[in-house]
């Protein structure tokens, strides 16, 4: 198993009466909590490795770890330390502003060696990269894009996975992807079906996941000898979620995937609140509302450890906290996020697991600022905002990675994860047909290639084909707009579909 550990600085405390160089302070400073990113060929956009470049940026620097959008860390302080806080000290801050105030001395003696940072992956080599054999072309202009993209994997034996790192070609149009793994084949004999790389939906069969890529997200190893199974003879495939950019272009992504060396000795579960990302929370913002919110629990039910959590919601979400309640009164609080950014998602994984015994009530909060004061906000004026899967709809839930403490049954965890999800399907069911009228109006538009109005047979899904089809009344294989109208109009009436 390869391993890459950046190295960490000295720590710092400001002295009002020394002078603060770069060779001393502010050059080690910035390769630990800067360099990862602001290095050539990586994502930040100017590199931080010498006293030239941190100079020429000075003013920069200072404006964005004062405003604390830099460096990207969003979880607050708590009660769980997490791993790897990228998050600047008040005295570090302090001792930035003062080396600029006082005309950014270099110092005496050498510079500081950067730190020696593995070619490409941020984790050193993996033990195997995919790579999309064609690009993807991402329009600039029009409606997000989900579409999945197989990549031959095939391996004779099982494997486990300590991290995945996805390297989009086009960053900026990437809003995220989900790995997961097909070992029936099926996801390889759609791709491409269309004319274009890839297939739309999900009809395949899934044998597992590896997890997912958003921006700004660290990727890390799992800790300590947890892994996730990656079963053989599986492929990999590559839920994708474009959002053009405003300029044409070609996502062709490469996939790098870390192996465990043996297999891990406890099995890890996802718990989500609220369950698929609030599907069935019936999220409803009214234009104007800057105080909505979002509360759903799951009450585990045998002793977990507790080894990361990680938010999700769209641009309209300004804070999100998930809680334990522990039996007996005391509560921990596993994430708080007071600043939420679609564009600077994390995991976020704890120092040490936290040990949820029995009965803990894990509870998610999540508020929404569908206001005009919200600068995030994706509409002038606000407009009423549904639960969706487009960037400019909501969803919004708070997954936390435990796995079931020793001589605890990962069944009894399981089938109580299976049972909050039963109950958001049953939600979901209940809303006003208008509602699902709705949604199935914006996947039907997401099926319409080229933008006419209509839809062909072969663009919808197998599983709805046959019944959506009833509504080609002229027999020319397609639904053209006023067929469209009458299968959405059936559906919200509940008579043919």
């Amino acid at each position: 198993m390869r391993t890459w550990i950046l190295p960490l600085a000295a720590g710092f405390a400001l002295n009002a009466s020394a002078e603060v160089t770069f060779t001393k302070e502010i050059g080690p400073l910035l390769h630990e909590k800067c360099a990862s990113c602001h290095r050539p060929g990586e994502a930040g956009p100017f590199s931080l490795l010498t006293y030239e470049d941190a100079s020429r940026k000075a003013k920069t620097i200072v404006r964005v770890v004062e405003e604390r959008s830099m460096p990207p860390w969003h979880a607050v302080s708590g009660q769980v330390p997490f791993l790897h806080d990228r998050r600047l000290s008040e005295d570090e801050i302090k001792m930035m502003a003062a080396w600029v105030e006082a005309g950014m001395p270099r110092g005496e003696g050498a510079d500081p060696v950067p730190p020696r940072f593995p070619e490409g992956w941020t984790l050193g080599e993996p033990d195997i990269v995919l790579t999309m054999p064609e690009g993807y072309p991402v329009p600039a202009e029009g409606s997000d894009i989900y579409r999945n993209f197989a990549l031959k994997l095939r391996l004779p034996e099982d494997k486990w996975v300590k991290a995945v790192e996805l390297r989009p070609s086009a960053r900026a149009v990437v809003h995220h992807s989900l790995f997961f793994l097909d070992n029936t084949g099926t996801s390889l004999a759609q791709d491409g079906k269309d004319g274009k790389p890839g297939f739309k939906g999900m009809g395949f069969r899934r044998a597992g996941s590896l997890g997912g890529y958003v921006p700004g997200a660290t990727v890390q190893f799992l800790p300590a000898d947890y892994a996730m199974a990656m079963p053989k003879n599986s492929d990999l495939v590559l839920a994708m979620h474009f959002h053009p950019s405003g300029k044409p272009e070609i996502e062709k992504s490469t996939v790098g995937i870390y192996l465990a060396d043996a297999p891990p000795a406890r099995d890890l579960a996802n718990l989500q609140v609220p369950p698929a990302f609030g599907a069935g929370m019936k999220i409803n913002i009214p234009p104007g509302e800057s105080n909505y919110v979002v509360r759903d629990s799951f009450t585990v039910p045998v002793d977990v450890d507790a080894l990361s959590v990680a938010g999700h919601a769209h641009y309209l979400c300004r804070e999100m906290r998930m809680t334990a309640k522990i039996p007996g009164g005391s509560e921990i609080v596993l994430l708080g996020i007071d600043d939420w950014d679609l564009n600077w998602q994390d995991r976020y994984i704890f120092e040490k697991p936290v040990r949820l015994p029995a009965g803990t009530v894990v509870e998610s909060v999540l508020r929404y600022d569908n206001s005009a004061e919200n600068p995030n906000n994706p509409f002038s004026p606000p407009q009423r905002v549904r639960w969706g899967h487009e960037s400019t709809d909501e969803m919004g839930s708070i997954t936390l990675m435990v796995s079931p403490a020793p001589g605890q049954s990962r069944e009894v965890l399981a089938e109580a994860a299976k049972k909050a999800n039963f109950e958001v399907l049953g939600a979901i069911a209940s809303q006003p047909r208008e509602a699902l009228t709705l949604a199935l109006a914006r996947r039907m538009k997401g099926l319409d290639v080229n933008g006419d109005g209509a839809i062909e047979a072969a663009e919808i899904p197998a599983i709805h084909r046959q019944r959506a089809m009833k509504f080609d009344r002229n027999a020319d294989g397609r639904l053209n707009k006023e067929e469209v109208q009458g299968l959405l109009e059936s559906f919200r009436t509940g008579e043919g579909v």
